[in-house]
């Protein structure tokens, strides 16, 4: 009988897996799953801090869309949004996105430049004026706003809803911005305060969750959202493989 030579490939110090590799002199190397080593970081979860900053940005719009404040103030509160929505937004979505969660990183990351665009506009126009050009920018985000809607109800309805009224107020302050009457506007001001309601509510709710590991307030998670909130470590890798970061190509 020919005699096989057999190589072992040792386990690195403080590796996971099996202690060693054994794999023929033919081969010359073991399968990749066998020597590879998939590292995830863990984070916290970012989706509290975006929903409490956009119901601070949609509360901070509709003092000035139900004229809570004077018109003149306009710049003040865009600033505002400009020092605490965008950055939080933002900084919620690149979050989102090490957390390999694509829907929330771009939706979060959308609602932060989404803020900042009203702000500039609004800043750049006078107090209480019109822009065309602000109402085609709602006009175009209104629409993507509901596909990631769609994307989220199936796993997250509670962020999902807010999304979809979200993108209802975009179209309305829009319809106002083209040269629509005065009454747009007050609609969508009043559509900004159940928003900002069920922002914090939503924003508590993920918080309290994160602290207890498990659901507090409904959340209505559905599918793998609640899988992986509730299932063991397994549940959490078995996909990793296919994941971005990890498979080749996006």
């Amino acid at each position: 009988m020919a005699n096989q030579n057999r190589v072992t490939a040792a386990r690195p110090p403080g590796a996971a897996g099996p202690a060693a590799v054994s794999f023929s002199a033919r081969d010359r190397l073991p399968a990749p799953e066998a020597i590879t080593r998939i590292v995830l970081r863990p984070l916290a979860s970012s989706l509290p801090l975006g929903f409490f900053a956009f119901g601070t940005g949609s509360i901070l719009l509709t003092a000035l869309e139900l004229h809570w404040v004077p018109a003149g103030q306009a710049p003040s509160v865009m600033k505002l949004v400009l020092a605490f929505v965008v950055p939080l937004e933002l900084l919620a979505g690149i979050i989102a996105c090490l957390a390999r969660d694509s829907g929330a990183a771009t939706a979060l990351a959308l609602l932060g430049t989404a803020w900042a665009g009203v702000s500039v506009t609004t800043l750049a126009g006078p107090p209480g004026g019109r822009s065309p050009a602000l109402s085609v920018f709602l006009f175009t985000l209104a629409p993507i706003m509901l596909l990631l809607s769609v994307a989220a109800l199936k796993a997250k309805p509670l962020f999902g809803v807010l999304l979809a009224i979200g993108a209802i107020r975009f179209a309305l302050t829009g319809v106002y911005q083209a040269g629509g009457v005065t009454a747009w506007q007050s609609v969508a001001g009043w559509i900004g305060v159940p928003l900002a309601a069920f922002a914090l509510y939503g924003g508590l709710a993920l918080l309290l969750e994160d602290g207890a590991s498990e659901t507090i307030l409904p959340l209505g998670r559905r599918g793998r959202a609640r899988t992986w909130l509730e299932g063991d470590l397994g549940h959490q890798i078995e996909h990793a493989e296919r994941e971005p970061g990890v498979r080749r190509q996006l």
